[in-house]
């Protein structure tokens, strides 16, 4: 059974950080493209960041580039989003998901999701 289990979210004030990280399971991890995902109330789900299967390359939606850092352990099969200098744009639901075949940060490329973490910041 694939499962993806988000963890870490919560709430915080704008200007603080989070981590948020993903334990995969059920496929062949390291040979799928990773992906972290939002969707805030109101508006379409969309890519933040995502990461190469073997050499590590990753690549950010604007708004994430600069302040967000996605990395991945494939000897633990987890992905972690560190979060710094939140703002309350960046207030969401938070997915991890998983790519087969293709890599970029359009929701529809992803054939597995997590169950999804709200972040809430604060002004």
């Amino acid at each position: 059974e694939v499962q993806l289990v988000e963890s870490g979210g919560g709430l915080v004030q704008a200007g603080e950080s989070l981590r948020l990280s993903c334990a995969a399971s059920g496929f062949p991890f390291d040979n799928y493209f990773m992906g972290c995902l939002r969707q805030a109330p109101g508006k379409e789900r969309e890519g933040v960041a995502c990461i190469n299967t073997g050499d590590g390359d990753t690549f950010y939606a604007y708004f994430a580039e600069g302040r967000f850092t996605i990395s991945r352990d494939n000897a633990k099969n987890t992905v972690t989003l560190q979060m710094n200098n939140l703002k309350p744009d960046d207030t969401a639901i938070y997915y991890c998901a998983a790519s087969e075949f293709n890599y970029g940060l359009g929701p529809g490329l992803y054939v597995h999701w997590g169950q999804g973490t709200q972040i809430t910041v604060s002004s």
